[in-house]
């Protein structure tokens, strides 16, 4: 029993370990959207892609005012000279970038592109993270310049526009698979084989139990 006990520890641990790494992830794995940076490049600003193909993390230290472009052309994003973050409520990016694939998204009335901007501050350490659709595949399916889903391939080169107190830039970068076979722990088969470990233990207590109590155990 005290075997058991063993074992099924050791299996909540690794089911413990594997959920969250499950749970928590982002973006997807087939993929990775590599970032060029800005340019024209800027002192002080920085930008990253996040979770494989799923986000942009821009940082601005340049002491200037960075605006990130919508997907309408419309002011999106706001990082001023000071670290204040604002976005734009009246940009419909800003509520289309709720969900990976835009599916189920309202985007109300006022979020009108051509209105002036709404501003609404929501950070002050001039680092904001957001997804962005225009740096991953908007299917769930396999691109079709894949032929081969073993073997690396360009998807597309994009691009994300910006102004730097008023002037024109761009965040570009591309889209790559990376393949099937590439990349990482299977955490869905860890998580299957933890729970199999589990169940195999309490099946054996039930079965001894069954046959009149505690037997020799033979591990």
């Amino acid at each position: 029993m005290a075997r058991f006990t063993r074992s099924a520890a050791l299996a909540a641990v690794a089911l413990a370990a594997v959920a969250p790494a499950a749970a928590a992830h982002k973006g997807n794995p087939d993929f990775r959207s590599d970032t060029r940076g800005l340019s024209p490049a800027t002192r002080g600003v920085e930008v990253q892609v996040v979770n494989h193909d799923d986000s942009l993390e821009l940082t601005n230290r340049s002491g200037r005012t960075v605006v990130v472009t919508g997907y309408r052309g419309e002011p999106y994003l706001r990082i001023g000279p000071s670290g204040s973050v604002a976005v734009n409520r009246r940009s419909p990016s800003h509520y289309l970038n709720d969900d990976r694939y835009a599916e189920g998204v309202e985007v109300p009335a006022a979020a009108d592109p051509k209105a002036a901007p709404d501003w609404q501050e929501v950070d002050r350490t001039g680092r904001y993270t957001w997804h962005d659709h225009r740096i991953h595949w908007m299917a769930r399916t396999v691109p079709p310049q894949v032929k081969d889903e073993s073997e690396r391939t360009k998807v597309f080169d994009w691009k994300v526009p910006v102004e730097v107190d008023g002037r024109p830039a761009a965040v570009s970068g591309s889209l790559i698979w990376v393949g099937r076979s590439g990349g990482g722990f299977p955490v869905a088969a860890g998580i299957s084989l933890a729970a199999a470990v589990l169940a195999g233990a309490l099946l054996v207590v039930v079965v001894r139990r069954r046959r009149g109590g505690p037997a020799k155990e033979a591990w």
